[in-house]
């Protein structure tokens, strides 16, 4: 990655995507280097599964890099990476028409302590169980930190449905966990 590319902003770097080969890559290093991991979590969570993420993840950044040669004008790079790798997961889901069981689904973690393994590995599961809308709303808010307006723009739905998916996922998975969190308290 070349130092002189830090100095510039994602917008700066994306209209750089279209110059020349060497300034195309080391724009592209840039930002694969901002945002490769953001992108690939979001993956992960929304598939619930390493090869998959890792396929879908792959795509959205040749996608990327493809919009930058058709002269795509952009004002979010971040924003637009998640655009892109949702529309991907969504169609990835629909052609596979995946079902996955809690027993199938495994969080990886490096921690020790087995209660915090169990219930992170509970949490995963109980968001493999809300419809994809509320899942979805749930990840880009919670794990990626993204606003209400944001989340908006991405998925093209009002804040107002995004605030009541991102309340209602809580609520369900709540109501997943509460017999795992009562045990815990007793």
């Amino acid at each position: 990655m070349s130092e002189k590319f830090s100095k510039y902003d994602d917008i700066q770097l994306y209209s750089k995507l279209a110059g020349d080969k060497s300034e195309a890559e080391s724009a592209f290093a840039e930002l694969y280097a901002r945002y490769s991991q953001r992108i690939y979590a979001y993956c992960l969570r929304i598939l619930g599964n390493n090869e998959d993420a890792r396929d879908v993840f792959q795509d959205t950044f040749l996608k990327f890099y493809d919009s930058s040669k058709a002269h795509k004008q952009i004002d979010n790079v971040c924003g637009y990476l998640i655009k892109i790798a949702r529309n991907l997961c969504i169609n990835y889901k629909r052609d596979a028409k995946q079902n996955k069981s809690i027993e199938d689904f495994q969080i990886w973690t490096n921690d020790n302590d087995y209660e915090r393994k169990e219930l992170l590995q509970l949490l995963a599961s109980s968001l493999e169980l809300l419809d994809y809308d509320y899942k979805e709303a749930f990840i880009l808010r919670m794990y990626q930190g993204f606003s209400y307006e944001e989340i908006s723009k991405i998925t093209g739905d009002s804040v107002s449905a995004i605030k009541n998916r991102v309340w209602r996922a809580k609520e369900k998975i709540k109501e997943i966990l509460s017999p795992y969190l009562e045990d815990l308290s007793n």
